[in-house]
């Protein structure tokens, strides 16, 4: 992605037409649009929670806020970890992110454990769609507890569509799906025609 440099407009639009931006490592300026053909998305009416975290959600281990520590999530995501040592998170991704965080258009979700950031999640809001972009996790469960009161959250937004980009594993075990490129532009438009409102922090509550 040369020349003209990408701005948050430019990239919510981008979004609008079904395409995201990735780095190849988080030390490599250069930045490429990605439209996989076939595309990974949670239906909102289909979640679902494991028994297991269920359990570790009702017990009140972690805490759970939003947009109270976006840039510290989106480093986080970035960092290196076990197994992710590198990132397609580089400084303009978060040059950007962090700009379409402060209009509005991105959001986080934090995970709190003593005090400490355990765990969290980012995307953006278009419409009434998300598009995840990525999550972290620094204590077991962290970043799957981000993920269920995202779609708690999404639910009482009045969203239709949570992008995931792409079907992983991990994803599946919560009712993530694949589905055709003509499909998902058809779901992203709808969701693009319709109106939501992420909730305030103090809105979002335990499921």
């Amino acid at each position: 992605m040369h020349g003209t440099r990408l701005t948050p407009d430019l990239l919510l639009r981008a979004y609008a037409e079904g395409l995201f931006p990735m780095a190849e490592r988080r030390d490599d300026p250069t930045l490429y649009w990605v439209s996989p053909e076939r595309r990974g998305v949670i239906p909102l009416d289909g979640f679902h929670v494991p028994r297991r975290l269920a359990r570790t959600l009702r017990s009140g281990r972690f805490s759970l806020t939003s947009d109270l520590a976006f840039p510290e999530v989106m480093r986080a995501c970035a960092a290196p970890a076990p197994g992710r040592e590198e990132s397609w998170i580089n400084d303009e991704i978060l040059r950007l992110y962090t700009a379409l965080h402060a209009g509005g258009h991105a959001h986080s979700v934090e995970c709190w454990q003593d005090g400490a950031l355990a765990g969290g999640l980012y995307g953006v809001s278009l419409g009434a769609a998300f598009f995840g972009e990525s999550m972290f996790s620094r204590r077991t469960d962290a970043s799957k507890a981000a993920l269920v009161h995202l779609v708690g959250l999404l639910r009482r937004g009045g969203y239709v569509l949570l992008d995931t980009q792409f079907l992983t594993s991990h994803l599946a075990r919560f009712g993530a799906v694949e589905i055709p490129r003509a499909q998902y532009l058809g779901l992203l438009q709808t969701a693009l025609g319709r109106p939501a409102a992420w909730p305030a922090d103090g809105e979002l509550q335990t499921d």
